[in-house]
């Protein structure tokens, strides 16, 4: 069979309008000889009738204290919304198709309520369905235990469901349509020369997800380069090539060493609402036992400098009072830095490459930028900088990398 996944968002979902110009695309899909299998999100963002938060929303009105089991019942029911109505748009349009949900489609979980893993798919029932001519629509984000209970996958499952299925029927490329071009340089809404980055690695795509980029969901990424399947980020409104992720070929390090041309960076992300800490004078078991309270409260850590006399990291601000108790609980001596935000230049190429952190630090000192902390992996270098700094940073450093003259990155 020549399968192809296609997956829509939310807000390619959202109308009725939008929902014909859909299954338009699956249409025009099918003509060119594809078994299409469709993966939907709930209908619109937060604020739209079936979104995802919209839902929540009506459970925490009757009770502040909500049950995760029943939360992912509600929760799953936005993407069987929209994938109703799209069956019955297809239909219409003189497509067969039929609607499956993810525990229907073969996606089973772990029992983790919210955000729940795949243990296993077997997709017999899409398979089925696909020779008898149908398009299939399988409802993203949700799965279903061995024992029977209806699960979610956390924020971005739709396109961890997508990639997922993609894998279990054994098909080179998924497609994810949203309503941006593509995988592009910086976020447009605050840099206006972001261009779309026509071909990307797995890798630095994974780093961009980590880092704030709102693209495609790290685990999505992940399952995607263990199964070798090509990921194209689409735009449903406005057709072009879009995006393709995939295993790139990486250049000659010796090329950028010598050239003015060769591009280092490949994108920058940022991430806001931020919090930095910093610990002062703490011996090293009690800094063990304020770590085990740090995990019991699912308190995630980020930019994690640790030295003799000082402990330095960040967490998201949601968890800054949270924080401070643990802290305050143990009565240790600690600062506390409120809104921050962290910019990350992500480039599989400058492993090796001297000089790419002193550009970085003449670049934001020149702008007046204070650097309150770095950290770097082997294709990322972060930079945590005051929040009302953010914008300012990401236009320097995405003038300063020539990240407006990308055409294709390999």
């Amino acid at each position: 069979m020549n399968i192809l996944v296609q997956k829509f968002g939310g807000t390619s979902v959202e109308s009725h309008q939008k929902m014909i110009e859909v299954s338009n695309i699956i249409k025009d899909t099918k003509e060119k000889g594809y078994d299409v299998v469709v993966v939907v999100s709930a209908m619109g963002r937060s604020g739209s009738p079936y979104a995802t938060d919209t839902l929540i929303e009506l459970c925490k009105q009757a009770n502040e204290v909500v049950s995760d089991r029943e939360l992912d019942l509600i929760m799953s029911c936005g993407e069987i919304i929209s994938g109703s109505i799209l069956v019955h748009t297809l239909k219409r349009g003189g497509l067969d198709s039929i609607l499956l949900t993810g525990g229907q489609a073969g996606i089973v979980t772990d029992e983790k309520y919210g955000d729940a893993s795949v243990i296993q798919i077997d997709p017999i029932n899409v398979i089925e369905n696909l020779k008898e001519g149908k398009v299939v629509v399988v409802t993203g984000f949700q799965g279903i235990t061995r024992s029977g209970e209806v699960t979610t996958l956390g924020r971005g499952g739709s396109d961890t469901s997508a990639v997922i299925l993609g894998a279990g029927l054994n098909v080179k490329v998924v497609e994810i349509y949203t309503d941006v071009d593509g995988i592009m340089t910086a976020d447009p809404r605050i840099e206006d020369s972001a261009q779309v980055i026509t071909n990307i690695n797995y890798d630095e795509v994974f780093q961009m997800a980590d880092k704030g980029a709102k693209v495609i969901h790290p685990r999505a990424v992940e399952i995607a380069k263990n199964n070798n399947i090509i990921v194209k980020i689409k735009n449903t409104f406005n057709p072009s090539e879009g995006t393709s992720i995939g295993g790139c070929i990486t250049h000659n390090i010796d090329t950028y060493k010598s050239s003015k041309d060769g591009k280092l960076i490949t994108a920058v992300a940022h991430k806001n609402r931020l919090t930095q800490i910093l610990i002062e004078n703490c011996q090293e078991e009690l800094f063990t036992d304020i770590l085990t309270d740090i995990e019991k409260n699912n308190i995630s850590m980020d930019m994690i400098n640790f030295f003799i006399k000082e402990k330095i990291f960040t967490i998201d601000s949601d968890k800054t009072n949270i924080l401070k108790q643990i802290l305050d609980s143990y009565k240790v001596e600690y600062k506390i830095v409120k809104d921050c935000s962290k910019v990350t230049l992500i480039g599989s190429k400058i492993t090796g490459i001297p000089g790419v952190m002193a550009q970085i630090v003449k670049t934001l000192t020149k702008e007046n930028i204070k650097i309150l902390q770095t950290s770097d992996s082997h294709m990322t270098i972060s930079i945590l900088v005051e929040e009302n700094n953010i914008k300012k940073a990401v236009n320097a450093l995405h003038r300063e990398f020539r990240l407006s003259e990308i055409k294709a990155i390999y």
